[in-house]
């Protein structure tokens, strides 16, 4: 076969099927990706309510906006990357123990309490789904993408990855594994990339600048920097 759906359960929770348990704290019957036209005004709408009410502070939503889609994004995740990549005792850790080892970043929190990182090898190639819903860790990643949320990106992820794959605009060798991890409430899941040729001198931060969400989700890989080469 050419992937291997893995709930990753057995890591941390021994179920053998994580939707059947980790999925009742949300509410599946209605379809996720279904957004009405008018969803702005209806938050704008909420937000003026709860502030008239005294109930949220206004400048506390902007925090956590602001957070989420201009300091958060995928910039805490890339650095996490970074650090493994130069940090072989870290990356040890990130391993083993992602939850704990993200945790030295502080970047743990709402949507990503336990944390698998599984590593791309020149043998292994990993994908990230929610099949379910649209389970993403937040805290390492952002907001997660429409795709991401999409029906179709949920079901054929995990029967046909590498024509999802190639459709992104990866082609996986076929001697490549493919595996897909499908996340859940209990559980988030991050791709740690293989890193590129031609960053041997590149300094972690640099480093940084060079991971994207997809390749930490799973639909990209990191591109060596452009210009450079060696």
């Amino acid at each position: 076969m050419d992937h291997t759906h893995d709930h990753g359960h057995d890591h941390t929770h021994g179920h053998d099927h994580g939707h059947d348990h980790g999925h009742d704290h949300h509410h599946h019957d209605h379809d996720h990706q279904v957004v009405p036209d008018d969803i702005a005004l209806r938050v704008k709408a909420l937000e003026s309510v709860l502030v008239e009410k005294e109930m949220v502070d206004a400048a506390a939503l902007d925090e956590i906006v602001d957070a989420f889609e201009n300091r958060i994004g995928p910039r805490n995740g890339a650095q996490v990357v970074a650090r493994a990549w130069v940090d072989p005792g870290f990356r040890e850790r990130l391993l083993a123990d992602g939850t704990s080892a993200i945790g030295e970043f502080g970047y743990l929190g709402g949507q990503g309490e336990h944390m698998k990182v599984v590593a791309n090898t020149s043998k292994v190639h990993n994908l990230l789904v929610c099949t379910l819903c649209s389970c993403y860790p937040w805290p390492t990643l952002g907001l997660p993408p429409v795709w991401y949320k999409s029906a179709a990106y949920r079901a054929r992820a995990v029967i046909e990855p590498r024509e999802v794959l190639r459709e992104f605009g990866l082609e996986v060798p076929e001697d490549v594994e493919v595996r897909v991890w499908d996340s859940t409430a209990e559980i988030r899941y991050l791709v740690l990339p293989e890193r590129p040729a031609g960053t041997e001198d590149m300094s972690e931060e640099e480093l940084a600048t060079l991971v994207t969400r997809d390749s930490m989700v799973g639909v990209a890989t990191v591109a060596p920097p452009s210009g450079d080469g060696s």
